[in-house]
């Protein structure tokens, strides 16, 4: 762990010690002891995003190809937490895109999910995100993506509906045409 990391989560640590204290709780007891740093530690990984750039996760794994079809990664799992509430929304992305002379390693796209996901987010601005970086960094001449998603802000507060779910999409370049994402969506199926 760097040193400038070190103090972040120790100043993370510190005030969430303080809010456990507002709360009502006993900071000190024995079982909440270690809990600020346990919980500091686990934000800042939480929210590793912030620190990691999709530009240079996707550029350092793009190959030649000279094919133009579909490419498509389905079921990529994400964690990611609600920027209006900092509770956790999880669920599945899929990615497709048709090359225009490069393709991207398939875990690169999975990691470029991981990079977005691991920030406050909301799920429309998360789709998006996927959808432009790898738009624009592998040069695809259109990408879609589909995602997937459950909230604890719906389920644990507020409504309180436990079988709820949010499906979002964003899609460019050549997925304009409605035949093509009625393809990808096949593939999905």
């Amino acid at each position: 762990m760097e040193e400038n990391e070190q103090e972040h989560i120790e100043e993370i640590a510190g005030h969430i010690k303080a809010i456990i204290g507002l709360l009502g709780e006993d900071a000190e007891r024995e079982g909440l002891l270690k809990t600020p740093v346990r919980a500091a530690k686990a934000l800042w990984y939480a929210t590793s995003g912030y620190r990691c750039e999709p530009e240079k996760i996707i550029t350092q794994a793009l190959f030649e190809h000279e094919g133009s079809q579909i490419v498509a990664v389905k079921d990529i799992e994400f964690y990611s937490m609600c920027e209006h509430h900092i509770l956790p929304f999880f669920g599945k992305v899929s990615i497709g895109y048709v090359p225009d002379g490069k393709i991207v390693g398939l875990s690169k796209l999975a990691r470029v999910v991981n990079v977005y996901a691991r920030r406050l987010q909301l799920q429309e601005r998360f789709t998006a995100q996927i959808c432009e970086s790898v738009r624009r960094y592998v040069g695809a001449k259109g990408v879609m993506v589909v995602c997937s998603g459950e909230h604890l802000c719906m389920k644990m507060r507020g409504v309180e509906k436990q079988d709820s779910s949010t499906t979002t999409m964003h899609y460019n370049g050549v997925f304009e045409d409605a035949a093509l994402r009625a393809e990808f969506l096949s593939m999905l199926r």
